[in-house]
């Protein structure tokens, strides 16, 4: 009887580990495909160069903020690649943080971005979370191990707004991304705040940008952003704020940022992160 118990337990092991195999390999396939068309739908930058003198005509903070991080004859940037550490929540009612690593992959010339996160779980078991934004369709992606999927959801109105509230938010990071000439309608509000508009495939957003004395910015704000909440969606305030900024590729960017929901009043922190490497490509 042990005999059998430890033949069967083996062969139970065995299709697991051949199940988590098959299960990722789709997974895998599936953001190869994901990320070559969002690679292969950028189409080349109006304006490939960064012009110091097109800055007359912008909100005075904003236009310290692209003098303080870029120069001027630049090129723009056509790709970049992140990877991110930190740790996250589900939501903002569960007080439990779980440590993630990430690549980040953003495409500016087509408004786009695929982000694939590990986080960790006990035991050594972990989930995969894919978040993209693709010809302007947003979507979520959650698996177990990188291979069997706990949920899942694509094209959602909400979903895209969101999403590209997103990419608006982390262009801090491909700064030329906020250039007037990238599609970005810039308007005052005082010397230290502007409010950036974007719209991308039928989709409009728009944020608050805080803008420091040195020309940095230290956060963004949206008295709206739409979220997935335990009633579904809802438009809630929503916040980021980024510092410890340094020289990459020649441009300032910051290294840390965290993100939260505003709920009854107060600001309730989702996502803290920093950007331990990032590979840039710019316009020929």
């Amino acid at each position: 009887m042990g005999k059998w118990f430890l033949i069967g337990g083996a062969a139970i092991v065995v299709v697991a580990v051949v199940a988590v195999l098959i299960g990722q390999s789709f997974q895998y396939a599936g953001v190869e495909e994901l990320t070559a068309s969002l690679i292969g739908s950028a189409a080349p930058p109006a304006d490939g160069t960064v012009d110091f003198e097109s800055f007359a005509g912008l909100p005075a903070p904003v236009e310290r903020y692209f003098r303080h991080v870029l120069k001027d004859g630049q090129r723009v940037i056509r790709q970049v690649t992140m990877n991110q550490s930190g740790v996250l929540r589900s939501d903002t009612t569960t007080e439990r943080w779980l440590p993630f690593t990430a690549n980040h992959l953003v495409v500016p010339p087509t408004k786009g971005f695929i982000w694939k996160a590990r986080i960790g779980l006990p035991l050594a078991a972990h989930i995969t979370v894919l978040d993209s934004y693709v010809e302007g369709l947003g979507s979520g992606r959650v698996s177990f191990l990188s291979a069997f999927g706990i949920d899942s959801e694509t094209g959602v109105p909400e979903l895209n707004s969101g999403a590209l509230h997103r990419y608006l938010a982390e262009a801090v990071w491909f700064p030329t991304a906020l250039l007037p000439q990238s599609g970005i309608e810039w308007s005052p509000i005082n010397d230290q705040l502007a409010v950036a508009a974007l719209t991308h495939q039928g989709t409009s957003v728009s944020l608050e940008f805080r803008i420091n004395e040195i020309g940095e910015v230290t956060g963004i704000y949206s008295p709206g952003r739409w979220g997935k909440f335990e009633d579904g969606y809802e438009r809630a305030p929503w916040e980021g704020r980024f510092r410890d900024y340094h020289v990459q590729s020649g441009m300032r960017v910051p290294r840390y940022g965290e993100v939260g929901w505003y709920r009854e009043g107060s600001l309730e922190l989702v996502w803290k992160g920093e950007v331990t490497d990032a590979r840039y490509q710019f316009a020929e």
